[in-house]
């Protein structure tokens, strides 16, 4: 009776080390880009401040892809504490805009969101791939890219994100 308990536990353990593998690779080609956004965002509901579930609602937005850590065209202000680059701000939306999406509801005063996406494009060998990454490794790419210092990158559950890049020989 014990034995398929003990398969059981063998499956369940292999399984989540499948689930969870990460593969490693080093590159010398290589892109990061951070996508800097600026966002007017209004929130409605019967009762603002009790409201459990509201409502949210987008207007203007504007965008700025970073490349590399170098100063992109367009770019109004930065570079920031993380050293990005930024748009100049979407138009904030007018009363008239807010009463028109309000359905009977209170609205809030606009609310000004900055949101950064990143990205590491890298090639081995003949494939090449794209990827979500974070702050961390868009930093790590932006030290190596003027010299194109080789990387290695870990990549994450599944191989579907960039979690960490490291300068080939500084482990």
């Amino acid at each position: 009776m014990r034995q398929p308990i003990f398969f059981l536990k063998a499956v369940a353990v292999l399984t989540m080390f499948t689930l969870t593998s990460c593969d490693s690779l080093t590159t010398n080609q290589y892109e990061a880009t951070a996508l800097t956004t600026y966002t007017w965002q209004v929130k409605y509901a019967d009762d603002l401040a009790n409201e459990q579930v509201p409502r949210f609602e987008t207007f203007a937005t504007t965008s700025l892809l970073n490349r590399n850590g170098l100063k992109p065209e367009g770019a109004v202000t930065g570079p920031d504490d993380k050293g990005l680059w930024w748009s100049s701000l979407p138009p904030r939306p007018s009363v008239d805009e807010i009463e028109q999406r309000k359905k009977s509801q209170e609205a809030s005063t606009p609310e000004l969101l900055k949101s950064v996406k990143y990205e590491l494009k890298y090639k081995v060998g003949e494939d090449q791939r794209k990827l979500p990454t974070n702050y961390q490794v868009y930093r790590e790419v932006v030290k190596a890219y003027p010299s194109q210092t080789s990387l290695q990158l870990t990549l994450g559950l599944n191989n579907n994100s960039v979690e960490k890049a490291e300068p080939v020989g500084s482990k």
